[in-house]
């Protein structure tokens, strides 16, 4: 059953409204590479601070809430959104909170800016705490975040979505590290790739259904520049390049053996990978297949802390 779009009558006070927006379903595909981060802590430092675990965690989220707003606002002003007649509600599309006169534009411009705000706040007390590298990091994921749909970066647009996602989940884990350990590990670096490249492939799929919007409206992803049975092997290919590297990563010892059980949702990606390869140019098709990835960086990242964690304790 298609699941129903944000209406006006639809919430019964103001906060439920602003909650919603941030869409936090989705967020969670931050809170699990956050999760890894800090089971890594425990797993190679035997430390954990629970206060700015926490800490870190919420800014976390807020960051990633900011992104979905904001995503939303310059959607809007672009025109991609109203345009898009094939969104796959609630995965593609944006949250249609401005479509449909829940939020006006600038309530979304204030309050994604206000969440942003708040997130470098917060980063800098956790920089206080953790040190300047942090710092570094924090930045790199605020610029991607904001620069992911803002003027004049407008990364999706220039075919670097992919990109900027990748690096900033790729990098979550290891700023959740560092606040812990005050280093940051070169070996965190290379068991956080899978996750980064995982959520990119989310990423992939979405574009899918907003391709021809996005094409209308000059958002020249990759999706939008290739001709979409072309642009359905880049999903394989970034999948088979996430899961060969976490088979490397156990063979040459920097994750234990058990570590092979993170990478059981590969069945899940290559699932979504084979509904998007009949269903490319049908995007009402593919909520199956957006599910399915969802399911795998998730599950990846969830099977692969509790692997950090379990191991931690019986070493």
């Amino acid at each position: 059953m298609k699941a129903a779009e944000p209406a006006v009558d639809g919430f019964p006070n103001q906060a439920a409204i602003y909650v919603a927006a941030t869409r936090p379903p989705f967020i969670l595909a931050t809170v699990m590479p956050v999760l890894l981060g800090l089971t890594f802590s425990v797993y190679q430092y035997h430390t954990l601070h629970w206060f700015t675990a926490a800490l870190t965690l919420f800014a976390a989220m807020l960051l990633h809430a900011a992104v979905n707003v904001l995503n939303d606002y310059y959607d809007a002003l672009n025109g991609t959104d109203d345009m898009n007649t094939e969104r796959v509600f609630p995965f593609t599309g944006g949250s249609r909170f401005i479509q449909n006169g829940v939020l006006t534009r600038q309530q979304t411009l204030v309050y994604g800016l206000g969440l942003l705000l708040a997130t470098v706040i917060i980063g800098m007390y956790l920089v206080s705490y953790a040190g300047m590298a942090l710092l570094w990091l924090g930045l790199i994921g605020v610029l991607l975040g904001w620069g992911y749909s803002a003027p004049p970066l407008s990364l999706n647009s220039r075919g670097l979505g992919e990109v900027s996602v990748l690096t900033g989940f790729w990098l979550l884990p290891c700023g959740a590290a560092l606040v812990q350990t005050g280093e940051l590990s070169l070996t965190l670096l290379a068991v956080s790739l899978p996750v980064g490249l995982l959520t990119a492939n989310l990423l992939y799929i979405n574009q899918f259904p907003d391709r021809t919007a996005d094409i209308q409206a000059h958002k020249m992803h990759w999706v939008a520049r290739l001709p979409a049975h072309t642009a359905r092997w880049g999903y394989v290919l970034i999948a088979l390049l996430a899961w060969s590297l976490l088979l490397l990563l156990v063979a040459v010892g920097m994750l234990p053996v058990l570590a092979l059980l993170a990478a059981l949702p590969a069945v899940l990606s290559f699932r979504a990978a084979r509904i998007l390869l009949h269903n490319a140019g049908r995007p009402e098709n593919l909520a199956p297949a957006i599910q399915l990835s969802i399911q795998a960086v998730l599950a990846h990242a969830a099977l692969l802390a509790l692997v950090l964690l379990v191991s931690a304790f019986a070493g």
